[in-house]
């Protein structure tokens, strides 16, 4: 089975890529290298996203894809954005990013939000590509579902789906990491190189 390489530990993430790549073994970074860390220094998803994919490229010698990704929402100026993962301070937790989004727009009518996703592909020799995928929906006043991860309990879709309560492999079909790969996947010479 081909391996598939993904810079990052995030478990959630990876188990959203397994969902998708289901023909793939899909491997995440922390197996191969346990200490790999990259300071995502990037004011973009897509520059934190290039970031990540070199950085483990080069270390490899392989080709990686990595991802960046968040949510902005429209009432507090695109917040949390690039920031999303570590919103609520450094001892982040999905609880306390929550706890706190929801703190932030306690009383606000305008809940309007997405989420966007950048995937960075880098194959070793050749230049790094990148591949965005958004997702539109709204802010709940409160959870539902324990599904997914990071602030997908507090997410409905403009079509109505509550991100929290979904299966994973549901949620990579509508999702913004779901398209994002669709757009990589359809890109046929790219997709050929990731899968020697």
């Amino acid at each position: 089975m081909t391996k598939i390489v993904i810079a990052s530990g995030n478990q959630g993430k990876i188990k959203d890529f397994k969902a998708i790549f289901s023909d793939f073994e899909v491997v995440g970074i922390k197996e191969i290298l346990p200490n790999f860390e990259v300071e995502e220094t990037g004011t973009t998803f897509k520059e934190n996203a290039i970031l990540k994919s070199e950085a483990a490229s080069e270390e490899l010698n392989l080709p990686v894809i990595s991802d960046d990704s968040g949510l902005s929402v429209e009432a507090l100026e695109g917040r949390p954005g690039v920031y999303s993962a570590r919103y609520s301070g450094e001892n982040a937790t999905d609880e306390k990013n929550n706890a706190k989004l929801l703190d932030e727009l306690k009383g606000v009518e305008n809940r309007a939000a997405y989420f966007t996703c950048v995937l960075a592909i880098s194959i070793p020799g050749e230049e790094t590509r990148t591949y965005e995928g958004t997702l539109a929906g709204e802010i709940l006043t409160e959870a539902h579902g324990d599904g997914g991860f990071g602030y997908d309990p507090l997410f409905k879709t403009l079509d109505g789906v509550y991100l929290g309560t979904i299966k994973a492999e549901e949620k990579g079909k509508i999702s913004h990491r779901g398209k994002a790969l669709e757009k990589l996947m359809n890109d046929k010479e790219v997709f050929k190189k990731l899968q020697k």
